[in-house]
């Protein structure tokens, strides 16, 4: 893929990362949601686009995690984050998927993320897409076709420009930052099978519609900052 959403501003690093990973193949599924529906589940002050809010199926392969320090790669795995737009540029995760138990084990610990064990299955193999991932609760499943238009809009930009995520867990907020490349995106025309397993990661959903759908081929080297407790 050749064609780039516009000026995505990374920005530069202004720490050493922790760690290291690609991702790839991504996929985003972008619901709006009523602001008061999901105000109740984020700690964190929302962002809005236009007055709606947001929340985001991205899913992904993670691969090569390892220390930005040195030494081999230790897990390659599919990912599934649920999240939404908080002020600062930020995210916050409402849930995640993943099939490694031992990031399920130290994600929390380490950055206060809400890891969930999941079996996942990804066959993004653009311009034909599809996954489906399984956890207790429920399932998500969905198959789409990558159009060849760039995703150009305000939107598509809000949604996208993101490189802090913040974090609460135990009563703990926590904020970390995260570098990479310029985005390329292109539009998904986007077919859900199942939202089962979406619905479990809040009341949010029954107050959700799907909006729009993105394809990235992702990254091969992804930076990840410290997490860093806020006052």
């Amino acid at each position: 893929m050749t064609t780039a959403a516009p000026a995505i501003r990374a920005p530069r690093p202004l720490e050493a990362p922790l760690f290291r990973c690609g991702w790839d193949r991504v996929f985003m599924l972008h619901y709006e949601v009523d602001p008061e529906a999901l105000r109740p589940q984020v700690p964190f002050p929302l962002d809005l686009h236009e007055g709606r809010a947001y929340v985001s199926l991205v899913a992904f392969t993670l691969r090569e995690l390892r220390f930005a320090a040195g030494g081999p790669a230790f897990s390659t795995h599919g990912f599934l984050n649920v999240r939404t737009y908080v002020e600062g540029g930020g995210i916050f995760f409402l849930a995640e998927f993943l099939s490694n138990p031992l990031c399920v084990l130290l994600g929390p610990r380490l950055y206060g993320l809400p890891y969930r064990l999941g079996k996942l299955d990804y066959r993004h193999g653009a311009p034909r897409l599809e996954g489906r991932v399984e956890a207790r609760g429920g399932a998500l499943a969905y198959r789409g076709r990558v159009l060849p238009e760039p995703a150009t809009g305000s939107l598509d930009e809000f949604l996208l420009e993101r490189y802090v995520a913040y974090t609460r867990h135990r009563r703990t907020d926590r904020l970390f930052r995260v570098w990479h490349g310029p985005w390329e995106v292109r539009e998904v025309e986007a077919e859900v099978l199942d939202e089962s397993l979406v619905a479990t990661t809040g009341p949010w959903f029954a107050a959700a519609r799907a909006a729009r759908a993105h394809y990235s081929p992702g990254f091969l080297e992804v930076g990840m900052g410290r997490p860093r407790r806020l006052p």
